[in-house]
Protein backbone atom coordinates (compact mmCIF):
# COMPACT_ATOMS: atom_id res chain seq x y z
CA UNK A 1 0.00 0.00 0.00
CA UNK A 2 1.43 3.12 -1.01
CA UNK A 3 1.66 6.05 1.76
CA UNK A 4 1.59 10.00 0.38
CA UNK A 5 4.66 11.81 1.23
CA UNK A 6 4.93 13.76 5.06
CA UNK A 7 4.62 17.12 2.85
CA UNK A 8 2.08 16.44 0.50
CA UNK A 9 -0.35 15.33 3.73
CA UNK A 10 0.87 18.39 5.62
CA UNK A 11 -0.26 20.42 2.66
CA UNK A 12 -3.88 18.77 2.25
CA UNK A 13 -4.20 19.14 6.48
CA UNK A 14 -2.96 22.62 6.82
CA UNK A 15 -5.66 23.61 3.78
CA UNK A 16 -8.20 21.39 5.81
CA UNK A 17 -7.37 22.87 9.14
CA UNK A 18 -7.65 26.02 7.87
CA UNK A 19 -11.19 26.00 6.23
CA UNK A 20 -12.34 24.49 9.42
CA UNK A 21 -10.53 27.42 11.46
CA UNK A 22 -12.77 29.92 9.47
CA UNK A 23 -15.26 28.53 9.18
CA UNK A 24 -15.04 28.72 13.35
CA UNK A 25 -14.58 32.52 12.93
CA UNK A 26 -17.51 32.50 10.05
CA UNK A 27 -20.21 31.22 13.02
CA UNK A 28 -19.84 34.71 14.57
CA UNK A 29 -21.81 36.28 11.84
CA UNK A 30 -24.81 34.68 13.71
CA UNK A 31 -24.73 37.22 16.72
CA UNK A 32 -25.54 39.62 14.29
CA UNK A 33 -28.71 37.66 12.32
CA UNK A 34 -29.84 36.27 15.55
CA UNK A 35 -29.71 39.55 17.50
CA UNK A 36 -31.63 41.78 14.35
CA UNK A 37 -33.82 39.08 14.05
CA UNK A 38 -34.62 39.17 18.03
CA UNK A 39 -34.42 42.96 18.32
CA UNK A 40 -37.17 43.01 15.03
CA UNK A 41 -39.35 40.54 16.26
CA UNK A 42 -39.73 42.13 19.74
CA UNK A 43 -39.99 45.74 18.42
CA UNK A 44 -42.50 44.88 16.11
CA UNK A 45 -44.73 42.35 17.97
CA UNK A 46 -44.06 43.64 20.93
CA UNK A 47 -43.72 47.66 20.57
CA UNK A 48 -45.60 47.93 17.43
CA UNK A 49 -42.34 49.80 15.90
CA UNK A 50 -40.37 47.91 13.17
CA UNK A 51 -37.54 48.63 12.38
CA UNK A 52 -35.60 50.13 9.32
CA UNK A 53 -32.12 48.13 9.74
CA UNK A 54 -33.14 44.31 10.82
CA UNK A 55 -33.83 43.49 6.94
CA UNK A 56 -30.57 44.51 5.52
CA UNK A 57 -28.75 43.27 8.51
CA UNK A 58 -30.24 39.79 8.33
CA UNK A 59 -30.13 39.93 4.69
CA UNK A 60 -26.36 40.18 4.61
CA UNK A 61 -24.92 38.48 7.45
CA UNK A 62 -27.00 35.64 6.35
CA UNK A 63 -25.44 35.60 2.74
CA UNK A 64 -22.16 36.26 4.28
CA UNK A 65 -22.12 33.35 6.33
CA UNK A 66 -23.42 31.42 3.72
CA UNK A 67 -21.00 31.79 1.13
CA UNK A 68 -17.96 31.81 3.39
CA UNK A 69 -19.05 28.31 4.74
CA UNK A 70 -19.36 26.77 1.22
CA UNK A 71 -15.88 26.24 1.57
CA UNK A 72 -16.28 24.08 5.16
CA UNK A 73 -18.74 22.42 3.09
CA UNK A 74 -16.96 21.68 0.53
CA UNK A 75 -14.31 20.32 2.89
CA UNK A 76 -17.09 17.83 4.71
CA UNK A 77 -18.28 16.29 1.69
CA UNK A 78 -21.49 18.49 1.97
CA UNK A 79 -22.03 19.88 -1.83
CA UNK A 80 -24.68 18.23 -3.66
CA UNK A 81 -23.67 15.14 -5.74
CA UNK A 82 -25.69 12.89 -8.03
CA UNK A 83 -25.66 9.62 -5.89
CA UNK A 84 -27.69 7.20 -8.30
CA UNK A 85 -24.20 6.18 -10.30
CA UNK A 86 -21.33 7.61 -7.49
CA UNK A 87 -21.87 4.88 -4.99
CA UNK A 88 -21.33 2.18 -7.81
CA UNK A 89 -17.60 3.78 -8.79
CA UNK A 90 -14.42 2.18 -7.49
CA UNK A 91 -12.71 4.94 -5.22
CA UNK A 92 -10.42 5.27 -8.16
CA UNK A 93 -12.82 5.77 -10.51
CA UNK A 94 -14.46 8.51 -8.04
CA UNK A 95 -10.80 9.96 -8.52
CA UNK A 96 -10.66 10.00 -11.29
CA UNK A 97 -13.88 12.06 -12.08
CA UNK A 98 -13.20 14.28 -8.73
CA UNK A 99 -9.85 15.44 -10.46
CA UNK A 100 -11.05 15.91 -13.85
CA UNK A 101 -14.23 18.28 -12.72
CA UNK A 102 -11.76 20.22 -10.25
CA UNK A 103 -8.92 20.74 -13.03
CA UNK A 104 -11.31 21.16 -15.67
CA UNK A 105 -14.41 22.76 -14.33
CA UNK A 106 -14.22 23.93 -9.90
CA UNK A 107 -10.18 25.55 -10.20
CA UNK A 108 -10.80 27.53 -13.30
CA UNK A 109 -14.65 28.88 -12.14
CA UNK A 110 -13.32 29.78 -8.92
CA UNK A 111 -10.33 32.08 -10.58
CA UNK A 112 -13.10 33.41 -13.30
CA UNK A 113 -15.33 34.04 -10.11
CA UNK A 114 -12.76 35.78 -8.34
CA UNK A 115 -11.42 38.39 -11.16
CA UNK A 116 -14.72 39.52 -11.92
CA UNK A 117 -15.72 39.70 -8.20
CA UNK A 118 -13.25 41.48 -6.83
CA UNK A 119 -13.65 43.85 -9.81
CA UNK A 120 -17.22 44.53 -8.75
CA UNK A 121 -16.21 44.89 -4.79
CA UNK A 122 -13.81 47.73 -5.48
CA UNK A 123 -16.07 49.68 -7.83
CA UNK A 124 -18.80 48.96 -5.07
CA UNK A 125 -16.48 51.00 -2.68
CA UNK A 126 -15.34 53.78 -4.73
CA UNK A 127 -18.89 54.08 -5.76
CA UNK A 128 -20.23 53.72 -2.31
CA UNK A 129 -22.72 51.16 -3.27
CA UNK A 130 -25.85 51.77 -1.27
CA UNK A 131 -28.69 49.26 -0.70
CA UNK A 132 -32.15 50.13 -1.96
CA UNK A 133 -34.44 47.96 -0.39
CA UNK A 134 -34.80 50.00 2.68
CA UNK A 135 -34.85 53.97 3.91
CA UNK A 136 -31.63 53.16 6.17
CA UNK A 137 -29.60 52.42 2.44
CA UNK A 138 -26.64 50.38 4.35
CA UNK A 139 -23.43 50.08 2.32
CA UNK A 140 -23.00 46.90 0.51
CA UNK A 141 -19.01 47.10 -0.71
CA UNK A 142 -18.52 44.69 2.35
CA UNK A 143 -21.02 42.28 1.08
CA UNK A 144 -19.40 42.39 -2.30
CA UNK A 145 -15.87 41.76 -0.38
CA UNK A 146 -17.81 38.38 0.67
CA UNK A 147 -17.97 36.89 -2.43
CA UNK A 148 -14.52 36.90 -3.85
CA UNK A 149 -13.48 36.35 -0.51
CA UNK A 150 -15.64 33.22 -0.66
CA UNK A 151 -14.16 31.86 -4.27
CA UNK A 152 -10.61 32.48 -2.58
CA UNK A 153 -11.59 30.21 0.26
CA UNK A 154 -13.32 27.71 -1.60
CA UNK A 155 -10.56 27.72 -4.32
CA UNK A 156 -7.95 27.06 -1.53
CA UNK A 157 -10.39 24.50 -0.51
CA UNK A 158 -10.19 22.92 -3.82
CA UNK A 159 -6.79 22.43 -4.39
CA UNK A 160 -7.03 20.08 -0.80
CA UNK A 161 -9.91 18.31 -2.46
CA UNK A 162 -8.25 17.90 -6.00
CA UNK A 163 -4.64 16.79 -3.79
CA UNK A 164 -7.32 13.98 -1.96
CA UNK A 165 -9.08 13.37 -5.53
CA UNK A 166 -5.77 12.50 -7.17
CA UNK A 167 -4.36 10.30 -4.06
CA UNK A 168 -7.45 7.88 -4.68
CA UNK A 169 -7.19 8.08 -8.58
CA UNK A 170 -3.67 7.16 -8.40
CA UNK A 171 -4.32 4.37 -5.46
CA UNK A 172 -7.91 3.47 -5.46
CA UNK A 173 -8.20 4.65 -1.48
CA UNK A 174 -9.27 8.26 -0.37
CA UNK A 175 -6.74 9.73 2.29
CA UNK A 176 -9.79 11.85 4.29
CA UNK A 177 -12.80 10.02 5.08
CA UNK A 178 -15.80 12.83 4.20
CA UNK A 179 -18.55 12.93 6.63
CA UNK A 180 -21.61 11.55 4.87
CA UNK A 181 -25.11 13.30 5.56
CA UNK A 182 -27.92 10.98 5.56
CA UNK A 183 -30.95 13.57 4.80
Amino acid sequence: MATPTPAYLATIRGIDKFTEYTAYVFCLLNIPLIGANTFEVISRYGFGEPTEWALDTTTQSFGAMFMLGAAYALSKGAHVRTDMLWENFSDRTKGLIDAGGYILFFLPTMIVLFWISIDDFFYSMSINERSNTTSWQPILWPLRGVVPLACLLLFIQGISELMKSLWAARTGQFLVHQEKLDL
